[in-house]
């Protein structure tokens, strides 16, 4: 079968030729070209579909946990559907069309639980309908086979085109998603400047109009910091946050309301330095801001995780301060090896966690404090693992950056603000 584009090329060529075997005047002969250019642009240029959809999993026992977003149940499901459709796709004769696809919630339903899914597609105009249809049929014929660990029913699926604006709320109201991300990871101290929308959650907490610490968003009302950053001054009326890659001028600025700092914390101690802020008002999520998850309080994260931290933190010890957004990868340390008679000495507690390299250089620096440490699971979901807390100077040997543990914190944050 031929490809519509090389069908409609030779149409447009013997049109243009008679034309000029006709000795059309010049100027008639170049709308003719405009026209046929278009008619071929129309017919032919990708466009971008969304769709939303949902189908059943048959055969699974109740279990409320499937329902949350961060629990073990629902990633554990969510991974095997996603790889199921990416396979299905990119086997398939539209593989080239194929964007993405994921697993947005689970719903349990009487020892079954219903997947709502999200897709992506491109298609000429001239094949929308084709492309949906087959769409369609590629995830029937995926839901039929019944090889695997789960069995699904192919004729639960139900498939919506939506438009862009629908499928931006839908992935944007979900923690940890990144609509827009870089191609690499580069390298506060050691790092590298951000893209937008590439860390949504990240914020700059600012007491009197100045950058102070680092903040996390977690939900449309609620920010993780530490609590070290209001050891000036405890007063709401003094800090403002705001989101995006620059400090200056504040994107999205928004006032707080309560500042809530952890009862055991210690002013001038690093034993838990952590601090809730909630605003004023909600923050309407986009693709540039949007909240991290947060880990379940039982999670593990092993040593050599590779994590990412961020900020606008000082770029060396005591140096300048970025105008944009850094970021930079570094590695979970186990805890003997940072409580090392070379390294801190036994200073780090079990709800705080080392994270950077023992040889120095990469790590978050002055500036850097409150802000987040994250880590990308199979899914290319975002967890907050820490906060932005203390260290030796910055990027020294032997002496990584100290996050106090944020599943260590998973109660207390929870306690605090129903999340």
């Amino acid at each position: 079968m031929q490809d519509e584009d090389s069908v409609l090329i030779p149409i447009l060529a013997t049109e243009l030729l008679t034309a000029l075997d006709l000795r059309f005047p010049f100027s008639n002969i170049l709308e003719m070209t405009f026209n046929c250019l278009f008619v071929h642009f129309l017919a032919v240029e990708n466009t971008t579909y969304y769709y939303q959809g949902s189908f059943k999993v048959l055969d699974i026992p109740q279990n409320r946990n499937y329902e949350r977003e961060t629990s073990p149940e629902n990633n554990y499901f969510s991974k095997i559907l996603e790889t199921k459709m990416v396979d299905a796709f990119q086997s398939s004769s539209i593989y080239r069309q194929y964007i993405n696809s994921q697993v947005i919630t689970l719903v349990p339903d009487d020892n079954s639980m219903r997947a709502h899914i999200w897709l992506i597609f491109k298609a000429p105009r001239s094949m929308k309908e084709n492309t949906r249809r087959r769409i369609e049929n590629i995830l029937r014929q995926m839901l039929s086979n019944d090889s695997g660990s789960l069995t699904t029913d192919p004729n639960s699926l139900r498939l919506t085109e939506i438009s862009k604006v629908d499928a931006e709320k839908i992935i944007n109201s979900r923690c940890g998603r990144r609509a827009r991300m870089s191609a690499t990871y580069d390298r506060i101290k050691g790092g590298s400047a951000a893209q937008e929308g590439e860390w949504p959650w990240q914020a700059t907490l600012k007491r009197n109009g100045r950058h102070s610490c680092g903040a996390s968003l977690i939900s449309d009302k609620y920010l993780v910091t530490a609590a070290h950053c209001f050891q000036k001054t405890q007063n709401p009326r003094n800090y403002t946050v705001s989101f995006g890659t620059r400090v200056y001028p504040p994107y999205m600025q928004h006032y707080v309301k309560n500042i809530i700092i952890h009862e055991s914390y210690t002013r001038g101690e690093h034993h838990d330095d952590i601090a809730l802020i909630e605003l004023t008002d909600k923050v309407l999520f986009n693709n540039d801001v949007h909240r991290v998850c947060l880990p379940e309080a039982t999670q593990i994260f092993q040593p050599g995780e590779g994590v990412v931290v961020t900020g606008w933190g000082a770029l060396s010890y005591d140096g300048e301060y970025p105008v944009l957004l850094q970021k930079a990868p570094v590695k979970i340390i186990d805890t003997n090896t940072c409580n090392a008679r070379e390294g801190y000495y036994g200073l780090v507690t079990d709800t705080m966690l080392c994270a950077g390299y023992l040889e120095g250089n990469i790590d978050a620096c002055q500036g850097d404090s409150g802000g987040p440490l994250v880590y990308p699971n199979s899914r290319n979901i975002w967890y907050l693992v820490g906060v932005v807390s203390w260290g030796s100077e910055c990027g020294k040997l032997n002496k990584p950056g100290v996050y106090m543990r944020v599943t260590a914190y998973r109660n207390w944050i929870a306690s605090k603000t129903g999340i």
